[in-house]
């Protein structure tokens, strides 16, 4: 009897091993399995109808059954590469598809190939770019993948406009036709029925500024005197509902808003409570005397 209860407590423990063993290769594999990375994002697509190369520009050619022409090269500022056997050739300026014709061109001329089948990829922009600045969501420089991107398109590549941008007007300055040019781009007009006119076309080099939202200032007898945020067509009513409305000494009359002119010098005016603010503006509410 005593060695069977011996057998009897040693079951137990045998069964107990024995799932261990099973289990223990499952839960190491496991705990050493790395999870799977994601794929890398794809880059960019780069349009090759529309598309031109241009100096900065880092290029991969290759040729059909011919692996030792295979290069990766940057544009030059001339816009120029240099490719085996043809030597210096000019690839800026030019589509995609008119650097592959112009490649096969002079392979075919030196009589290195006879009927070469050349593919360009563009790997990195760097030629056509814009600066993006001020409140969005991702400032800096924007690569223009295709030709006759939009100032619309530009801004959701950098992540569209913030919170705390002024969402009337954007400028977009540059050079057009050797010019200076400086445009103010209203963004509600923008979207309005037939606004894709003011939605303007962006080209290399220029500068897109989305400023921070304009703000007027409240002091005196308001609940919440400070800075407060201009909205579209507010008036002096709105403002002071928004700053909490007046307190109980402060009185509706003889409101008085200091305003900078475009000289400089800064106007004391007397506005009534429909009368529309301005950016910059400072209201003072004055004391009931009564």
């Amino acid at each position: 009897m005593k060695h069977l209860s011996d057998s009897v407590k040693i079951l137990p423990a045998l069964a107990l091993a024995t799932a261990f063993l099973v289990w223990a290769p499952g839960a190491a594999a496991q705990a050493g399995a790395r999870p799977a990375q994601p794929p890398a994002p794809p880059p960019a697509a780069i349009d090759t109808d529309l598309y031109r190369i241009g100096p900065g520009d880092t290029v991969r050619i290759t040729v059909y059954q011919s692996p030792d022409l295979t290069l990766e090269a940057r544009v030059t500022e001339a816009g120029v590469i240099s490719y085996p056997l043809i030597g210096a050739i000019r690839l800026g300026g030019r589509t995609v598809s008119e650097a592959e014709a112009a490649l096969a061109a002079a392979l075919k001329k030196g009589d290195f190939i006879k009927n070469p089948q050349v593919t360009v990829m563009v790997t990195q922009v760097r030629a056509n770019q814009v600066n993006v600045l001020g409140q969005v969501g991702k400032p800096g420089r924007i690569p223009l993948d295709v030709a006759g991107m939009r100032l619309t398109d530009v801004l959701a590549l950098a992540g569209g406009v913030a919170a705390n941008a002024g969402s009337d007007t954007v400028v977009v300055t540059g050079l057009r036709n050797g010019q200076p040019f400086r445009s103010e781009v209203d963004l509600p007009r923008v979207f309005a029925p037939g606004g894709r006119e003011h939605d303007i076309v962006i080209q290399p080099g220029d500068a897109i500024w989305v400023d921070r939202y304009p703000v007027v200032y409240l002091y005196g007898e308001v609940q919440r005197p400070g800075q407060l945020r201009l909205e579209r067509g507010m008036t002096v009513m709105q403002a002071l509902a928004s700053a909490g409305g007046l307190t109980q000494r402060g009185t509706q009359r003889g409101l008085r808003v200091s305003r900078r002119a475009a000289n400089g010098q800064v106007q004391q005016l007397e506005l009534t409570l429909d009368d529309a603010l301005q950016t910059g503006d400072v209201v003072f509410v004055r004391e009931s005397l009564f």
